[in-house]
């Protein structure tokens, strides 16, 4: 089981929007595939959603300010707070396989994927591969899963955008 694919749920939140009312969850819980859950969410799924979303952004905000410790420390708060429930499961055609569930609620659940998730992708990878977009204004988050872990921005848009800025202000200052 490959947990650190997982690590894509905490992007999701974190870059999500709208999250001021329970169509805005469900939105992100079909975005997810996670769209089943969403015929169970609560306004306390809400709430515990808009939370969660704050303590992945700061996750992400120490590691662009280069605090390892303090992102680490983050993620390890979390961990302790949604602990994995792994169960072996079959769905979809697919052999027995492991998948991680937390409490009953839609909420617990989603959290023990995403912060597994961003926990087993650091411990591999390391932190170095989760980011902020560097294109101004934009700050969504990212996962930079390349090769050469070369990733500065959250999308192809936002990479052009500021290349064609790059570009125009140095056509200024030559002229």
């Amino acid at each position: 089981m490959d947990l650190s694919s997982y690590a894509d749920l905490a992007v999701k939140l974190v870059n999500h929007e709208d999250l001021s009312n329970l169509d805005g969850l469900r939105a992100l819980l079909g975005e997810t595939g996670r769209g089943l859950q969403a015929a169970r969410i609560t306004r306390g799924d809400l709430d515990a959603m808009r939370e969660l979303r704050e303590e992945l952004t700061a996750v992400f905000e120490a590691v662009a300010k280069g605090d390892e410790e303090d992102a680490v420390e983050r993620l390890n708060l979390l961990l302790i707070r949604h602990p994995a429930h792994p169960q072996i499961v079959r769905h979809d055609d697919k052999g027995w396989h492991m998948h991680l569930t937390g409490a009953g609620r839609v909420y617990d659940q989603y959290a023990v994927c995403a912060v597994m998730g961003l926990a087993t992708l650091v411990t591999r990878l390391g932190l170095d591969r989760l980011g902020l977009c560097h294109a101004a204004p934009c700050r969504r988050a990212y996962l930079d899963v390349s090769s050469n872990r070369s990733r500065r921005y959250c999308s192809k848009r936002c990479a052009s955008r500021a290349n064609v800025a790059r570009f125009r202000a140095r056509r200024r200052e030559r002229s």
